[in-house]
């Protein structure tokens, strides 16, 4: 079941994206609708918001009295967070209830406004913000919710900013164009990454990657590669539970500043690979399915048994991000030469300007990722001494988290 994120600023125009990808075949469940029934009248919701707030957020019919709920807490962290913690369960309760009336290959659309504010990005396998300008979304509010101007500039204010929806945003789908151009654009989205994406979910399978290995340079913020690494972890963390022990961003996406390929590369440790075993399945509901194989890194001088540099090696099932996940034990020679190779390039500016040239005469010497990746793993050994001197000068000890 592949779960979507749907979120934007006020007035940005959620429900009109959200009407599209249901007539595509996704199914909808509106977190506001949810939060409206379970504040109803005779609903445990209300009346424990009439015990937080009291009888002023009632109207005389015995229903809540919204805009002076929103008088309650509008600007008052405290007040807000006393609601959010009334209503945040009841609306997960109701929501894990109607997906689990669908089916299993099923495509979820959870229309959820706060997605940014409340930090929920790692409970969907994408975050689809929908986006307009604070012009076009104040005239919207002014004019079809007959707002004042003062009023729609404070709950657009008191909102994320597009920066940090930006961050957070697999997709970024600008709705201030024509309406014909918007519903060919989100069409264009659904057949180009998210059915397949569902299909994939729905196989087990990694997402297929093919052709030459092109190196770019580090993407420009906000949803630089440590970002994305960052919003992938948190999912993974949350899959995995405590069985892992660590989770880091490694690879040359994780190095400031170095060319590499589109391709996060990342780590979770734990500490049996009989753990990694417990947890594969729980990965792959979460978008990322084991490789099938038996997965060795190459061991190096200090650590010759094979045996010890075994790992288990998952993919992602999105076509729109490659990841390469791998799972090692926590204080294993793979674990910790990943760890400190990375920190050793963001550290030494020569090591790190010698590996980028290694990286582009492979590139335009190879026809394929796969054959640019065995070409480069010869040096990894020959540069041993050099990272094993490095991590001994500066007492190098593995980040714990």
């Amino acid at each position: 079941m592949l779960h979507l994120g749907l979120t934007g600023g006020i007035a940005a125009g959620k429900s009109t994206i959200a009407a599209v990808l249901t007539d595509l075949g996704g199914h909808l469940i509106d977190a506001d609708a949810i939060a409206r029934e379970v504040l109803e009248p005779g609903a445990p919701g209300l009346r424990a918001v009439v015990e937080a707030f009291g009888d002023g957020v009632l109207t005389a019919d015995g229903t809540l009295d919204r805009p002076a709920l929103g008088r309650v807490i509008f600007g008052d962290d405290a007040a807000r967070a006393r609601l959010n913690a009334i209503v945040h369960p009841l609306v997960g309760a109701g929501t894990k209830a109607r997906v689990q009336g669908l089916p299993p290959d099923a495509i979820v659309v959870h229309d959820v406004p706060l997605i940014v504010e409340n930090g929920l990005g790692a409970d969907y396998h994408l975050v689809l913000v929908v986006g307009a300008s604070e012009d076009a979304r104040l005239d919207r509010l002014i004019a079809d919710r007959g707002m004042t101007p003062e009023d729609a500039r404070a709950r657009i204010a008191a909102q994320a900013d597009d920066q940090a929806r930006r961050r957070l945003a697999d997709e970024w789908i600008d709705n201030e164009r024509d309406p014909g151009e918007v519903r060919a654009a989100v069409e264009q989205l659904w057949q180009r990454r998210i059915a397949p994406y569902a299909r994939n979910l729905a196989a087990g399978a990694v997402a297929a990657r093919s052709g030459p290995a092109v190196l770019l340079e580090p993407p420009e913020p906000p949803r630089t590669w440590a970002v994305q690494a960052d919003q992938i972890l948190a999912r993974l963390r949350r899959a995995g539970g405590e069985r892992i022990r660590s989770a880091e961003h490694i690879g040359s996406t994780a190095v400031p500043g170095l060319v590499a390929k589109d391709v996060l590369d990342l780590q979770l440790g734990v500490d049996t690979l009989a753990d990694a075993d417990l947890i594969a399945d729980r990965l792959g509901r979460a978008g990322f399915p084991v490789r099938a194989g038996q997965w060795v890194d190459t061991p190096k001088p200090n650590e010759p048994d094979p045996r010890r540099w075994e790992k288990r090696l998952h993919g992602n099932a999105d076509p729109g991000r490659a990841v390469n996940l791998h799972v090692r034990v926590v204080g294993g020679p793979g674990w910790t030469y990943a760890l400190a190779f990375r920190d050793w390039l963001r550290a030494d500016d020569a090591a790190r300007e010698e590996y980028a040239a290694m990286k582009r005469r492979t590139a335009s010497g190879t026809v394929d990722t796969g054959a640019y990746t065995a070409a480069k793993e010869p040096w990894f050994t020959q540069v041993w001494p050099q990272l094993q001197v490095w991590v001994d000068v500066e007492r190098w000890r593995p980040p714990t988290r």
